[in-house]
């Protein structure tokens, strides 16, 4: 599919509707416990990994959740848009046909955080808040990390690079795409491991949120005309104020 087709697919954009709907079954089902099970087991398991005789691991749990590991993995999610760019050679104006792109995505995201909070008013704290007498990283090391949070649901980290992958999938090909959606899943990981996030915040709430409302973004001509709007208009300053480069 071009980078800026505007063509409305339908089917596919159902179809990963129908998997998120499927999602928030097995998770309101009261007869069905897979999330709840699956939260306890990665907690306890994951929990009992931080201990003062564990220090190599306690220490890079809470180096992963200081805010110095937030700038590397944007530079991650950086460096992965540079190759998609890199990667689109058949475009004039490369730069800032991403550019497009980036601000269409920084977009999207901003929409989907505060369209969910008004939509669903539900959430819920982290484990390490609801269960006691567990092992916290901020007590085992002297550095500033996090592993709780009043709010921790859904993972807003995990929103974030799911979409990202999904404009990736969209507009820089499938090699992009599966590359990104391992470092998504790499980069939502160290909110889990140290208690900050259940894992259902992350694989269930997010990806979630992209099956609904991703798809009616990248899969109808609403995302690729806003990325070329804002690609023209790009062009069009870049024109006026530097009129020997147009």
């Amino acid at each position: 599919m071009p980078h800026f087709a505007s063509s409305f697919a339908a089917g596919r954009a159902l179809l990963f509707n129908l998997l998120g709907v499927f999602l928030i079954g097995t998770w309101l089902s009261p007869s069905l416990l897979f999330w709840t099970e699956l939260d306890d087991v990665v907690f306890f398991v994951t929990n009992a990994w931080l201990r003062e005789d564990n220090a190599a691991w306690v220490l890079f749990v809470a180096f992963s959740n200081h805010r110095l590991f937030d700038v590397a993995s944007l530079l991650v999610l950086l460096g992965l848009f540079l190759w998609a760019m890199r990667r689109d050679t058949q475009h004039p104006y490369r730069l800032l046909r991403w550019g497009g792109i980036g601000i269409t995505m920084l977009l999207s995201a901003i929409f989907i955080a505060q369209g969910f909070r008004v939509v669903v008013p539900y959430t819920h704290p982290s484990p390490t808040v609801v269960y006691e007498n567990v092992n916290l990283v901020t007590q085992l090391v002297d550095f500033s990390t996090k592993d709780s949070a009043g709010s921790s649901f859904p993972g807003d980290h995990g929103i974030n690079l799911f979409l990202f992958t999904a404009f990736m999938w969209r507009f820089a090909g499938l090699r992009v795409a599966l590359v990104s959606a391992a470092f998504a899943v790499l980069l939502s990981a160290p909110r889990i491991l140290s208690g900050a996030h259940w894992f259902s915040d992350v694989f269930f709430a997010a990806l979630a949120i992209n099956l609904i409302v991703t798809p009616w973004i990248l899969l109808t001509p609403l995302g690729p005309r806003l990325a070329q709007s804002i690609t023209d208009g790009l062009i069009k300053v870049r024109s006026t104020l530097l009129p020997q480069v147009a």
